[in-house]
């Protein structure tokens, strides 16, 4: 959190434990490491809502004990982006963390998790960080990687969770592991949708009324793609330019980039295949929304998300 906390003001229930700071959080996780309980970490920069949540319930799938970061890392967030405005609530995220049954919230000042001040070494997230959204935000990952990584360290986790909304990132932090021998199990959850489709996002709260009506166009967008190459369809110049028709057609929506790629890689791909990732980055209003559809994926009722596909890697 970028913002001084004051005190909680709702009852903590047994179990549940809140840590400002370093030395607290380790308290709390020896006692963890003390019982034998695997930690699994959800990395969130808060304002919770039903995506984040559900995060919690994988990790309590694959772990003993669910710590929920909450931290709005100012290392991704390039001049005149939305650091500043990003909205924050810590009782209220504390609250719904609480309920949702993870174990303990981590949600350290920006002096608590940067005591020396910022990171004089980053992590390189090298070639996968400069498709896609790494085009217009050419430093975003890369501090990503460098908090997550810190994450990891201050956490030790067996588990960390992250959703397939944010492919990028989640392909991203899986290949750091792997590559650097972290050690830790890296779980990708699906997308939740709100029942008319838009994939729930913290930033959904800039939109406006009109702006709302429009960002479910995205998903709509994204499933006509995927529903004429279940038909058949395999030329990516034609699913592409489907999904940008209809997005240029729609007031208030400004494609930055409408993509299919290799779920590996990221690579463009000239020919469609089942498992291909088809992805977009959209502004609407002050929103700048992402979405993706991995073509072929069985697709259940949008509210409930969509059949578990991990980014391979």
């Amino acid at each position: 959190m970028n913002q001084p906390g004051g005190p909680i003001r709702f009852t903590l229930t047994p179990g549940f434990s809140m840590a400002r700071t370093r030395r607290s959080l380790e308290a709390t996780l020896a006692g963890y490491r003390k019982d034998g309980r695997s930690v699994a970490l959800v990395p969130t920069m808060g304002y919770l809502h039903e995506g984040h949540l559900s995060l919690v319930d994988t990790a309590r799938r694959h772990a003993d004990a669910v710590v929920l970061s909450i931290f709005v890392n100012p290392l991704q967030f390039a001049p005149g982006e939305d650091l500043e405005r990003y909205p924050r609530d810590l009782e209220r995220d504390a609250e719904l963390a609480m309920d949702r049954g993870a174990n303990l919230v981590f949600a350290p000042s920006e002096g608590e998790m940067f005591p020396t001040g910022r990171p004089r070494i980053q992590v390189d997230p090298g070639e996968l960080a400069k498709r896609l959204c790494g085009q217009a935000r050419p430093h975003h990952f890369q501090g990503v990687a460098t908090i997550v990584a810190k994450l990891f360290g201050l956490v030790r986790p067996d588990v960390a969770v992250f959703g397939r909304k944010d492919y990028q990132q989640a392909l991203l932090i899986r290949t750091m592991v792997a590559d650097l021998d972290l050690g830790v199990a890296v779980q990708v959850a699906p997308i939740m949708r709100e029942p008319d489709g838009l994939a729930m996002s913290s930033r959904n709260a800039y939109l406006g009324e009109g702006e709302r009506e429009a960002a479910a166009e995205i998903f709509q967008a994204l499933s006509s793609a995927d529903r004429v190459f279940r038909h058949g369809e395999r030329n990516a110049e034609s699913l592409r330019s489907r999904v940008h028709r209809h997005l240029d057609e729609t007031p208030l929506l400004d494609p930055e980039y409408v993509e299919l790629v290799d779920p590996q890689s990221l690579a463009p791909l000239q020919e469609a295949r089942e498992g291909a990732v088809l992805a977009v980055a959209v502004q609407c209003g002050r929103a700048r929304l992402i979405d993706n559809v991995v073509l072929g994926s069985p697709v259940s009722d949008p509210r409930l998300g969509e059949t578990d596909v991990e980014p391979a890697g």
